[in-house]
């Protein structure tokens, strides 16, 4: 599919690259992760409530001193580290430079850091023990490893039951292995690459990324910072289940030079923060933006050494923007709030495997589905900029809208797109939370006529009005309908007339004129 702003600068533009950035997984031992759980594994292991302090202190003394004792053969630095102003990944790459290896652990940074673990309480009424779990602190250990496969990462455990694990990558650290494995050259500043010598090769490889059998990699990291972990769960075996917590997809505008993104960045940056509503920001993430939204819709830019970033986030998540190494323009989507967004995928648990728009899961199984969601995110974005320099007059775009065409051999009327009716239905089929999931005729009932029908006639009267409605849509090419459902969605045609017939709507009259 064409890309408008792509498209616009591609004499200025030497390539693209799409992937992950940072990504953060999160392992947990869910059997053991509530309270019954880990009672039950209590039970497994022959451990009384009364004797549960001195087993998980016995515990906790063996896992830390299996999860240091690589550190300690291998003489590589061992460091407490006492503030959270003190950013222990930059402090690894100190203490990489000064203390080099070409591959293996750097270094184990320890902390103590709030969690979720056990602990008893007496409970008086019923005069026995119980097990809760609850916010405490405990000891954390942050191995730094120069991995083979994933380069420059780190592993931390939670020295306390359930014994959770956080392990961070970074796609491009991946990729630039991937890219030295296979010969292929390139110039580097932090994480992004200014230069590929084979770029289709090396999107070939990232792409590689989306297809690894990631409980396994994850498991051989889980049991290089636990190597305790069998001996721990010998009577009652326990596997990590993994989830994608946090992640960053980007998409890397390589210009020519700095000068050609120079010249056009500070514009992309002031359209971005001034142009882009609460629904543009809602379209890019597919979020809803009515009543049953709570959530906060913020658009900032912030000035960096670098250059001005211009970030817009919904809750959770994010879509930001900002230019590197002189010549890279980053598209970013960071999902931290992954359910508040909906995929097209089977329920989970059913054997037919039926598909439905269901919210997108924090689970290895839906990485998939997150990065085509983040990518989609990215090139909307990058879309809505291309729009800065369309010179094509409004009534060149609207003018097909404005005759009678047909569907199926019927007569189909011309849309009034001055009119309030239509106008406002075009704003509705264009509304951010359908940008992903698409729409359904009970929607624009739903947004046409606000107040709930009085009887099951009129309910049916203002269905078969919605009908009539999207038959126009539907032929005048401004929504299609989504394969196997009863959703709709704007087309790209539909976006590019939606959006000059709204803009062209709201412009005041001194705007209009100096446009012209």
């Amino acid at each position: 599919m064409t890309n408008k702003f792509l498209t616009h600068y591609s004499s200025r533009i030497t390539g693209v690259l799409n992937g992950f950035d940072r990504m953060v997984f999160r392992g947990y031992l869910s059997s053991i992760a509530f309270a019954s759980g880990f009672r039950a594994f209590l039970s497994y292991q022959g451990i009384l409530l009364k004797d549960f302090s001195r087993y998980v202190q016995d515990t906790s003394e063996l896992l830390k001193k299996a999860s240091l004792a690589s550190a300690l053969d291998l003489q590589r630095p061992v460091q407490y580290v006492n503030s959270s102003s003190i950013a222990k990944d930059e402090l690894a790459r100190k203490i990489l430079a000064n203390d080099p290896v070409e591959h293996g652990l750097i270094c184990v940074l320890s902390s103590v850091e709030p969690c979720l673990a056990y602990e008893i309480h007496k409970c008086r009424d019923q005069k026995r023990l119980e097990l809760r779990r609850t916010m405490r602190k405990c000891l954390h250990l942050y191995h730094y490893f120069l991995d083979p496969k994933f380069g420059f990462m780190s592993a931390r455990i939670q020295t306390w039951f359930p014994f959770d694990i956080q392990i961070c990558l970074n796609g491009r650290e991946w990729l630039a292995k991937q890219m030295d494995r296979a010969n292929v050259q390139y110039r580097r500043h932090e994480n992004c690459f200014t230069w590929i010598q084979k770029l289709p090769r090396a999107q070939r490889l990232m792409d590689q990324q989306l297809t690894v059998a990631w409980p396994r990699l994850l498991d051989r990291v889980a049991s290089t910072v636990n190597p305790a972990h069998r001996h721990i769960c010998r009577k009652k075996p326990q596997s990590y289940y993994w989830c994608l917590h946090q992640s960053e997809w980007a998409t890397d505008v390589m210009f020519a030079d700095a000068a050609s993104l120079a010249e056009i960045y500070p514009d992309l940056a002031l359209h971005a923060i001034t142009k882009f509503s609460s629904p543009d920001v809602m379209r890019f993430l597919g979020r809803k933006v009515h009543n049953p939204f709570k959530g906060q819709i913020i658009s900032d830019f912030k000035n960096r050494p670098e250059g001005i970033r211009v970030k817009h986030r919904v809750k959770g998540n994010s879509v930001k923007m900002y230019d590197k190494a002189g010549s890279l323009l980053r598209v970013e989507t960071t999902l931290n709030q992954p359910k508040d967004l909906k995929v097209f995928r089977p329920k989970q648990g059913d054997p037919k495997e039926k598909l439905a728009w269901l919210p997108l899961r924090k689970g290895v199984a839906d990485i998939h589905r997150r990065a085509k969601l983040s990518q989609d995110s990215n090139m909307r974005y990058l879309d809505s900029l291309g729009a800065i320099k369309d010179r094509t007059p409004v009534g060149h775009i609207v003018k097909d809208i404005c005759r009678p065409t047909s569907l199926n051999g019927k007569r189909v009327r011309p849309l009034r797109p001055w009119s309030d009716a239509d106008a406002t239905l075009l704003r509705i089929v264009a509304r951010g939370e359908f940008a992903v999931s698409g729409f359904r005729n009970r929607d624009i009932r739903r947004l046409m006529n606000p107040k709930t029908a009085t009887s099951p006639l009129e309910d049916r009267r203002r269905s078969s009005a919605a009908t009539r409605l999207l038959r126009i849509l539907r032929a005048h090419g401004i929504i299609k309908k989504i394969p196997k459902t009863h959703r709709y969605q704007v087309t790209k045609r539909g976006g590019l007339i939606i959006t000059a017939v709204l803009a062209a709507r709201d412009a005041s009259l001194a705007q209009l004129t100096n446009a012209a």
